[in-house]
């Protein structure tokens, strides 16, 4: 079962490098680097296997993440339209109206 229901699966699956991972990804270097720091160890070079290491668990949270997200809005969105349709009273069609009605006329001033 894990964190998302199975009706989760028939969502398109997030981008490889969206928001959450690199934000998660950097927090993880970061993560590294301060580590390195108050051991007094000079920070970018020592430990690679660390940097790497927190960089792709941070990025792996965050593509989870985000894959929650998704679903949770879908599912609101889902929830909403569900509504309107019960409820078509509450929600009557706006008349449409063309660009050239709701933007006043031009009038070149020279």
């Amino acid at each position: 079962m894990g964190l998302l229901p199975e009706e989760a699966k028939v969502l398109p699956p997030p981008g490889i490098a969206n928001r959450n991972s690199v934000w998660l990804g950097m927090t993880g270097l970061l993560t590294s680097m301060l580590h390195n720091t108050l051991n007094r160890r000079p920070a970018l070079v020592s430990g690679l296997h660390r940097h790497t290491l927190l960089a792709t668990v941070g990025w792996f949270v965050g593509y989870h993440v985000t894959k929650i997200v998704n679903y949770k809005q879908a599912k609101l969105d889902r929830d909403m339209m569900s509504y309107i349709r019960s409820h078509p009273e509450e929600f009557p069609e706006k008349e449409r109206r063309t660009y050239a009605e709701i933007v006043e006329p031009f009038h070149a001033i020279r």
